[in-house]
Formats: C-alpha cells, sequence, structure tokens
C-alpha cells in the first residue's frame, strides 16, 4: 500500500502531468480522465517501473493514453492557447487585435505541421526542454531529435511563410 508521502508525491507528479496536458491544449475534463488513467496505471503497475524519472514516465503514459484517444477520436487540437495570447500583448486594444492574428498564424501554422514535428516544436520551444529529455519522452536517439526538430523548424518556418502571405 501507499504511504502517506508517497501519495503526495504521486498526486503532485500528477498536478504536473494536467498542466502539461493543458498547456498542449486538451480540454479540461480531458485531461482529468488522462490523469485518472494515468494514476491509475501507475498504480497498477508500480512493483515492476524500473525508470527513475516518475515524472517522465506518467507523462509518457499520459501522452500514449491521449493519442490513443486522438486516434479514436481523429481531432484534437495541441498547442498554442489563450496563454500566449498574454505574452504576446501589452493591453493595448491594437496589440490585442495583432495578437490575436499572430496567435491564429501560429496555430493555423502548427496545425498544418507533421504531428511529430509539432510535438518537438512544442517541447523544446514552449516547454523548455533540452534534447535529452525530449529524446526520453518520445522514446527516440538524441541524434534523430536534433534531425527532426532541424526539418520540423524549417516546415514552420516554410508554413508560416505561406500563412503570413
Amino acid at each position: 500500500m501507499f504511504e502517506e508521502e508517497q501519495a503526495k508525491t504521486l498526486n503532485s507528479e500528477l498536478n504536473v502531468v494536467y498542466k502539461y496536458l493543458r498547456k498542449h491544449g486538451i480540454s479540461h475534463v480531458d485531461a482529468q480522465d488522462i490523469v485518472q488513467e494515468t494514476a491509475f496505471k501507475f498504480l497498477s503497475y508500480s512493483d515492476s517501473i524500473k525508470s527513475q524519472n516518475i515524472r517522465g514516465w506518467l507523462i509518457r503514459v499520459a501522452l500514449n493514453y491521449h493519442h490513443d484517444q486522438y486516434r479514436k477520436k481523429k481531432r484534437i487540437k495541441l498547442g498554442f492557447n489563450d496563454e500566449h495570447l498574454k505574452l504576446l500583448s501589452n493591453d493595448l486594444p491594437e496589440d490585442l487585435l495583432l495578437g490575436n492574428e499572430k496567435k491564429e498564424e501560429i496555430q493555423t501554422t502548427l496545425d498544418r505541421l507533421n504531428p511529430l514535428y509539432k510535438e518537438l516544436i512544442l517541447l523544446k520551444y514552449y516547454w523548455d526542454l533540452k534534447y535529452k529529455d525530449i529524446s526520453i519522452l518520445l522514446d527516440m536517439k538524441i541524434d534523430n531529435v536534433k534531425t527532426n526538430l532541424y526539418r520540423a523548424r524549417n516546415q514552420f518556418i516554410k508554413f508560416y511563410k505561406e500563412v503570413k502571405e
């Protein structure tokens, strides 16, 4: 059985997973469901988990579950949300309007990207994760992460220029 300290640690890690999911544009209800499923899997398999990085394991399980649900629904928006808009504006109406336009341009560009590229860009530039952390989360070699991120940046730039025109 779980001790109280372990339960507190798990709860704080699950809160991080919830925030991670919300930042990726997953609705409150869906994020709660995913976190609940992740907690259930953690409790079910806690004896056999060999990972030293519990947060990474939880995020990986949550993402896998989310991707499974995504395949079933075939529609979900990841990425840019209204919190980014606050960073783009200085609370002037003109800035808010420009911020909305920029937000739409970025979201449109992100939506056009290959799903892997989109996830890589968000993990690297929104979450500020290191290549090593991204490689662990996505179960990829670091060189593959660097190569795919390079391609993702180029594709983003190309699509963003098309959207701006």
